[in-house]
Protein backbone atom coordinates (compact mmCIF):
# COMPACT_ATOMS: atom_id res chain seq x y z
CA UNK A 1 0.00 0.00 0.00
CA UNK A 2 1.25 3.31 -1.05
CA UNK A 3 0.01 6.64 -0.16
CA UNK A 4 0.77 8.90 -2.91
CA UNK A 5 0.29 12.91 -3.12
CA UNK A 6 1.37 14.55 -6.54
CA UNK A 7 3.88 11.92 -6.73
CA UNK A 8 5.16 11.56 -10.55
CA UNK A 9 8.39 12.53 -9.87
CA UNK A 10 9.21 9.29 -7.05
CA UNK A 11 6.25 7.36 -7.06
CA UNK A 12 8.06 5.23 -10.70
CA UNK A 13 11.42 4.39 -8.38
CA UNK A 14 9.26 3.73 -5.39
CA UNK A 15 7.04 0.93 -7.50
CA UNK A 16 10.20 -0.44 -9.14
CA UNK A 17 11.83 -1.01 -6.36
CA UNK A 18 8.35 -3.08 -5.13
CA UNK A 19 8.48 -4.93 -8.15
CA UNK A 20 12.13 -5.89 -7.61
CA UNK A 21 11.24 -7.00 -3.98
CA UNK A 22 8.41 -8.85 -5.35
CA UNK A 23 11.03 -11.14 -7.22
CA UNK A 24 12.47 -12.14 -4.29
CA UNK A 25 9.54 -12.71 -2.81
CA UNK A 26 7.96 -16.60 -2.52
CA UNK A 27 4.21 -15.66 -2.27
CA UNK A 28 1.96 -13.27 -5.00
CA UNK A 29 2.40 -9.89 -4.60
CA UNK A 30 -0.35 -6.97 -5.12
CA UNK A 31 0.53 -3.28 -5.36
CA UNK A 32 -1.84 -0.59 -4.23
CA UNK A 33 -1.48 3.61 -4.92
CA UNK A 34 -3.93 5.20 -2.75
CA UNK A 35 -4.49 8.71 -4.51
CA UNK A 36 -4.67 11.72 -2.33
CA UNK A 37 -5.70 14.96 -4.21
CA UNK A 38 -3.72 14.22 -6.93
CA UNK A 39 -2.97 16.72 -9.63
CA UNK A 40 -0.86 15.02 -11.94
CA UNK A 41 0.47 11.85 -13.32
CA UNK A 42 0.67 9.82 -10.32
CA UNK A 43 -2.13 7.54 -10.68
CA UNK A 44 -1.18 6.92 -14.75
CA UNK A 45 1.94 6.16 -13.88
CA UNK A 46 1.32 3.43 -11.06
CA UNK A 47 -1.02 2.45 -13.42
CA UNK A 48 1.84 1.71 -16.21
CA UNK A 49 3.48 0.03 -13.79
CA UNK A 50 0.52 -3.12 -12.76
CA UNK A 51 -0.31 -1.12 -10.00
CA UNK A 52 -4.02 -0.68 -8.59
CA UNK A 53 -5.09 2.51 -8.11
CA UNK A 54 -7.51 4.10 -5.37
CA UNK A 55 -9.05 7.53 -4.66
CA UNK A 56 -9.13 8.65 -0.94
CA UNK A 57 -8.74 12.90 -1.11
CA UNK A 58 -9.18 12.88 2.86
CA UNK A 59 -6.26 15.00 4.58
CA UNK A 60 -5.94 12.10 7.07
CA UNK A 61 -2.81 9.95 5.85
CA UNK A 62 -4.77 7.49 8.52
CA UNK A 63 -7.55 7.41 6.19
CA UNK A 64 -5.44 7.42 2.85
CA UNK A 65 -3.64 4.13 4.31
CA UNK A 66 -7.14 2.56 5.72
CA UNK A 67 -8.31 2.52 1.75
CA UNK A 68 -5.21 0.76 0.56
CA UNK A 69 -5.87 -2.06 3.24
CA UNK A 70 -9.31 -2.43 2.29
CA UNK A 71 -8.69 -2.95 -1.31
CA UNK A 72 -6.31 -5.71 -0.41
CA UNK A 73 -6.71 -9.33 -0.64
CA UNK A 74 -3.34 -10.52 0.87
CA UNK A 75 -3.01 -12.31 4.26
CA UNK A 76 -0.13 -9.97 5.11
CA UNK A 77 -0.15 -6.02 4.71
CA UNK A 78 2.93 -3.56 3.95
CA UNK A 79 2.58 -0.03 4.02
CA UNK A 80 5.76 2.18 2.53
CA UNK A 81 5.71 6.21 1.15
CA UNK A 82 5.91 7.14 -1.91
CA UNK A 83 9.09 9.12 -1.67
CA UNK A 84 10.80 6.05 -0.22
CA UNK A 85 12.54 3.01 -1.83
CA UNK A 86 12.66 -0.57 -0.27
CA UNK A 87 15.46 -2.52 -0.53
CA UNK A 88 15.53 -5.63 -3.29
CA UNK A 89 15.12 -7.98 0.36
CA UNK A 90 12.79 -6.05 1.67
CA UNK A 91 9.36 -8.36 1.02
CA UNK A 92 11.68 -11.93 1.36
CA UNK A 93 12.65 -10.33 5.04
CA UNK A 94 9.24 -9.64 5.65
CA UNK A 95 7.81 -13.19 4.56
CA UNK A 96 10.45 -14.62 6.49
CA UNK A 97 10.07 -12.86 10.01
CA UNK A 98 6.04 -13.29 9.98
CA UNK A 99 6.78 -17.10 9.34
CA UNK A 100 7.83 -16.71 13.14
CA UNK A 101 4.45 -16.97 15.11
CA UNK A 102 5.93 -15.45 17.87
CA UNK A 103 6.38 -12.17 15.74
CA UNK A 104 3.30 -9.38 15.22
CA UNK A 105 4.65 -7.23 12.78
CA UNK A 106 7.24 -4.57 12.84
CA UNK A 107 9.26 -1.37 10.98
CA UNK A 108 12.24 -0.98 9.55
CA UNK A 109 15.33 0.72 9.14
CA UNK A 110 15.40 4.30 7.39
CA UNK A 111 18.16 5.60 5.46
CA UNK A 112 18.27 9.13 4.06
CA UNK A 113 19.29 9.72 0.35
CA UNK A 114 21.59 12.31 1.60
CA UNK A 115 23.40 12.94 4.92
CA UNK A 116 24.84 15.80 6.74
CA UNK A 117 25.36 16.54 10.23
CA UNK A 118 21.85 18.42 10.79
CA UNK A 119 19.65 15.52 9.44
CA UNK A 120 22.36 12.76 11.61
CA UNK A 121 21.24 14.35 14.65
CA UNK A 122 17.68 15.33 13.89
CA UNK A 123 17.73 11.39 13.22
CA UNK A 124 18.83 11.19 16.77
CA UNK A 125 16.17 13.44 18.28
CA UNK A 126 13.40 11.37 16.54
CA UNK A 127 15.09 8.13 17.70
CA UNK A 128 15.38 9.38 21.12
CA UNK A 129 11.81 10.50 21.02
CA UNK A 130 10.26 7.56 19.85
CA UNK A 131 9.03 5.06 22.73
CA UNK A 132 12.17 2.28 23.06
CA UNK A 133 11.56 -0.85 20.87
CA UNK A 134 9.10 0.98 18.49
CA UNK A 135 10.32 1.21 14.59
CA UNK A 136 8.57 2.99 11.78
CA UNK A 137 9.05 3.61 8.08
CA UNK A 138 7.69 0.93 6.61
CA UNK A 139 4.97 -1.00 8.57
CA UNK A 140 4.34 -4.78 8.29
CA UNK A 141 2.54 -7.07 9.76
CA UNK A 142 -0.74 -9.93 9.19
CA UNK A 143 -3.92 -8.55 8.03
CA UNK A 144 -5.67 -9.93 11.15
CA UNK A 145 -3.45 -8.13 13.58
CA UNK A 146 -4.00 -4.91 11.15
CA UNK A 147 -7.71 -5.25 12.05
CA UNK A 148 -7.41 -6.40 15.33
CA UNK A 149 -5.96 -2.94 15.95
CA UNK A 150 -8.11 -0.70 13.88
CA UNK A 151 -5.59 -0.32 11.64
CA UNK A 152 -4.56 3.46 11.80
CA UNK A 153 -6.50 5.72 13.63
CA UNK A 154 -8.50 8.64 11.41
CA UNK A 155 -8.08 10.55 15.22
CA UNK A 156 -4.69 11.42 14.15
CA UNK A 157 -3.21 13.34 11.42
CA UNK A 158 -0.19 12.92 11.77
CA UNK A 159 1.96 10.79 14.19
CA UNK A 160 -0.18 7.75 12.96
CA UNK A 161 2.71 5.78 11.65
CA UNK A 162 4.77 5.88 15.64
CA UNK A 163 0.73 5.21 17.44
CA UNK A 164 0.24 2.28 15.20
CA UNK A 165 3.79 1.01 15.96
CA UNK A 166 2.50 1.45 19.28
CA UNK A 167 -0.46 -0.28 19.35
CA UNK A 168 0.21 -2.95 17.34
CA UNK A 169 3.34 -3.51 19.82
CA UNK A 170 1.18 -3.56 23.00
CA UNK A 171 -1.65 -6.15 20.56
CA UNK A 172 1.70 -8.49 20.18
CA UNK A 173 1.98 -7.87 23.86
CA UNK A 174 -1.51 -9.50 24.53
CA UNK A 175 -1.34 -12.23 22.30
CA UNK A 176 2.64 -13.40 23.56
CA UNK A 177 3.82 -11.74 20.71
CA UNK A 178 6.93 -9.61 19.65
CA UNK A 179 7.10 -6.20 17.52
CA UNK A 180 10.04 -6.29 15.62
CA UNK A 181 12.83 -4.27 13.55
CA UNK A 182 13.75 -5.51 10.43
CA UNK A 183 17.72 -4.85 10.47
CA UNK A 184 18.47 -6.35 7.29
CA UNK A 185 16.18 -4.43 4.99
CA UNK A 186 16.06 -1.07 4.71
CA UNK A 187 14.22 1.56 3.26
CA UNK A 188 15.91 5.08 1.68
CA UNK A 189 13.72 8.03 2.03
CA UNK A 190 13.84 11.06 0.51
CA UNK A 191 14.90 14.43 1.98
CA UNK A 192 12.68 16.81 0.30
CA UNK A 193 11.69 18.21 3.90
CA UNK A 194 15.13 19.08 4.75
CA UNK A 195 15.44 20.56 1.64
CA UNK A 196 12.68 22.84 1.95
CA UNK A 197 12.88 23.62 5.28
CA UNK A 198 16.60 23.29 6.20
CA UNK A 199 18.38 20.59 7.44
CA UNK A 200 18.43 21.90 10.91
CA UNK A 201 15.30 22.97 11.20
CA UNK A 202 13.64 20.72 13.39
CA UNK A 203 16.73 20.85 15.51
CA UNK A 204 15.85 24.55 16.41
CA UNK A 205 12.22 23.64 16.87
CA UNK A 206 12.70 20.20 18.74
CA UNK A 207 9.10 20.55 20.57
CA UNK A 208 7.77 19.76 17.25
CA UNK A 209 8.99 16.27 16.95
CA UNK A 210 7.24 16.18 20.49
CA UNK A 211 3.50 17.74 18.97
CA UNK A 212 3.98 15.45 15.75
CA UNK A 213 3.92 12.33 18.13
CA UNK A 214 1.20 13.08 20.22
CA UNK A 215 -0.80 13.41 17.21
CA UNK A 216 -2.99 16.74 17.53
CA UNK A 217 -1.16 19.08 15.81
CA UNK A 218 -3.28 20.18 12.94
CA UNK A 219 -1.17 23.13 11.65
CA UNK A 220 1.79 21.09 12.05
CA UNK A 221 0.25 18.33 10.15
CA UNK A 222 -1.02 20.55 7.37
CA UNK A 223 2.11 22.64 6.71
CA UNK A 224 4.68 19.34 6.62
CA UNK A 225 2.21 17.04 5.11
CA UNK A 226 -1.36 17.81 3.65
CA UNK A 227 -0.09 21.09 2.31
CA UNK A 228 3.55 20.15 1.81
CA UNK A 229 4.93 21.12 -1.84
CA UNK A 230 5.89 18.77 -4.18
Amino acid sequence: MVPARDESERIGACLDATARASRACPGAVETIVVCNRCTDGTGEIARARGAQVAVENARNLSLVRNAGARLARGKILVTVDADSVMSDNMLSEIERKLRNPRCVGGGVMIRPERLSLGIALTGLLIYCSVPIGLSAGLFWCRRRDFEAVGGFDPGRRVGEDIDFARRLRAHGRRTGRRFRTLYRAFITTSCRKFDYFGDWYLLRRPWLVGAALRGGADRLADRFFYDFPR
